[in-house]
């Protein structure tokens, strides 16, 4: 498993992740739409700080720059 991210693809999913953390917690917990968020949240900020999308594994798609 590589890394297939880029730094600003990395930031700008950390970043999303936060802003989806923090607005399923203003939502309130326990309604479908802040379960939503907060997975959103999760996906987002971990594949931001790893560094690798599986999905972008799937589809072929690169933005890390680095080719391997």
């Amino acid at each position: 498993m590589g890394t297939n991210e880029g730094v600003i693809d990395r930031g700008l999913r950390i970043t999303i992740g936060l802003v989806a953390l923090v607005a399923g917690l203003a939502v309130g917990l326990g309604s479908v739409l802040s379960t939503v968020l907060l997975v959103v949240a999760a996906i987002m900020f971990l594949t931001g700080v790893v560094g690798f999308c599986p999905l972008y594994r799937i589809f072929g798609i690169n933005t890390c720059g680095v080719r391997r």
